[in-house]
């Protein structure tokens, strides 16, 4: 899946190594191996649709 082509804007992140690794090793299982940003909106994606906003207090 390609990155939204319209009204998107670019967002930086550091993230330790291991969990670069973690990220790395968890697309390797996706059939269509996403890119580390794709895998990164999948992971933004399922956790915001499985979450509330009442789940953070």
């Amino acid at each position: 899946m390609a990155p939204p082509k319209k009204d998107t804007e670019a967002l930086t992140v550091r993230l330790p190594r291991e969990m670069i690794e973690a990220i790395d090793d968890r697309r390797r299982l996706e059939k269509d191996l996403p890119t580390r940003p794709e895998m990164i909106r999948r992971a933004l994606v399922q956790w915001l649709e499985n979450t509330t906003p009442s789940d953070n207090h």
